[in-house]
């Protein structure tokens, strides 16, 4: 059996997500609280000892701007500035994710996530043991990332990235 990793906060508006974040972390963390409606964080937080949050980027179906998800993890810091938050999005955007850590999330995970990597990052979270790395070594990692998800199709990466192929290649370190 695993160490127990305290008590995480799954914020997500998919019931197939919450079942699935719960089947994969339940085994890890001592407790997995999920909830699909971003409106009960704060009252969830104040309820619950949580050590760490999963937060997704996306409540509002059809939008993928990641603006609620920002939102939220103001809101999350303003009343708990010290509580790790990862944020969760389908959409593999680097721009979204570095605009996130620089307000304040200590990492993301896209959809669909690796299981192994994902307790991975909530576990360094909790830990707070994890390296600092630059911006730019966090986009290489994520552009990375996407490339191998699309098999080397650099086509692919730069339109889920949301960059020109030719942005892709200058960008692209393997």
């Amino acid at each position: 059996m695993m160490k127990q990793y305290g008590t995480v906060l799954v914020v997500d508006d998919s019931p197939a997500i919450l079942t699935t974040a719960r089947i994969c972390l339940e085994d890890v963390f001592a407790r997995v609280i999920t909830i699909s409606s971003p409106d009960t964080i704060i009252a969830t937080l104040r309820e619950e000892h949580v050590d760490v949050v999963l937060l997704d980027m996306n409540f509002t179906h059809g939008l993928n701007s990641g603006r609620e998800g920002m939102i939220w993890l103001s809101a999350i810091h303003r009343l708990f500035p010290d509580l790790p938050v990862v944020l969760v999005t389908a959409y593999a955007d680097v721009r979204l994710a570095v605009r996130g850590l620089k307000n304040g999330a200590v990492d993301f995970v896209t959809k669909p996530w690796d299981n192994d990597e994902l307790i991975r990052t909530l576990k360094d979270a909790i830990d707070g043991t994890r390296e600092m790395v630059s911006l730019d070594e966090l986009e290489q990692r994520h552009i990375r990332m996407v490339v191998d998800k699309c098999h080397g199709n650099m086509s692919k990466a730069a339109e889920l990235l949301g960059i020109t192929r030719q942005t892709l290649y200058k960008k692209y370190r393997p």
